[in-house]
């Protein structure tokens, strides 16, 4: 038997044969770890500059900008220089939905000179998502927009809220929007603590959606879901989670913590849970 047909024969055999059993997966770790700049945005509106250089000496390689925030009084470019400086990488910003729908494609260029994959809109007004009519509109609105942002090589997404968990009218509003953004122009950012302070489950979320979530918040949740906590110290399963996402290494995920006293202690504590966990 020649060589290469030997090895393929083998390879077959331990993947059918009794061996099969005893075949183990490596396990993984994440290759990259963001930070959600919403989780430091009080040392971020003191010193922008410092805290980015703060987080990457954490060991963090990406962040998640908040243009909602203005980027906390910074150019683009100030932006821009600040990232280069200490080896860090955008792959998405949080921007108001306003922004869909007056100047989006300023914001596109925009985004492309910050180097982002996606614009990311968190929530919508509260005057503009009461009614499943709304959801259906912004819906519509989102699948015309992310045509253009597709045709300037960035994705539009949507990151969910625990509010867009209450049913309007017996519909989950969130279950609306998602099954009526078209898949081609449309991505959207799963937040699993939002999720689950919201009372859904996010395992049952990623696996019915699960070649929609292109990116992902990580954030724990205390028993009684009425806020988040450190990683490693709440209820979700992170092992799980992580191995469930599908081509994760091509998938941004941030930590987020939204309510702590020392948000850089925290976010170092964070970011050594997930370096170490394997999954």
């Amino acid at each position: 038997m020649h060589r290469r047909a030997f090895v393929h024969a083998l390879g077959a055999s331990l993947a059918t044969g009794p061996w099969a059993s005893r075949v183990v997966r490596s396990p993984r770790r994440l290759n990259r770890i963001g930070l959600e700049l919403y989780s430091v945005r009080d040392a971020m509106g003191r010193d922008p500059e410092r805290t980015l250089a703060a987080v990457r000496a954490m060991g963090y390689t990406d962040v998640e900008l908040l243009w909602s925030f203005g980027n906390f009084g910074r150019t683009t470019e100030q932006v821009r220089a600040a990232l280069d400086r200490e080896g860090l990488r955008a792959p998405s910003a949080h921007v108001s939905p306003t922004v869909v729908l007056v100047g989006w494609e300023r914001s596109l260029a925009i985004a492309q000179r910050l180097g982002h994959e996606y614009l990311i809109v968190p929530s919508f007004t509260p005057d503009t998502a009461r009614s499943l009519d709304d959801w259906r509109e912004w819906a519509d609105r989102f699948n015309a927009a992310g045509a253009a942002a597709r045709r300037a090589g960035i994705w539009l997404a949507f990151h969910n809220e625990a509010d867009h968990m209450t049913p309007i009218d017996g519909t989950v509003p969130y279950d609306l929007f998602v099954e009526r953004t078209d898949p081609s122009v449309v991505r959207h950012q799963l937040d699993v603590g939002n999720m689950v302070m919201g009372r859904g489950d996010p395992f049952a979320y990623l696996e019915r959606y699960r070649d929609r979530y292109w990116s992902f918040h990580l954030k724990d949740v205390v028993k009684d879901r009425s806020r988040d906590t450190e990683l490693g110290t709440g209820t979700l399963d992170f092992r799980r989670l992580l191995a469930g996402i599908p081509d994760i290494d091509h998938k941004p995920c941030y930590v987020e913590q939204e309510g702590v006293e020392h948000p850089l202690d925290s976010a170092r504590r964070n970011y050594a849970f997930l370096k170490t966990l394997e999954f």
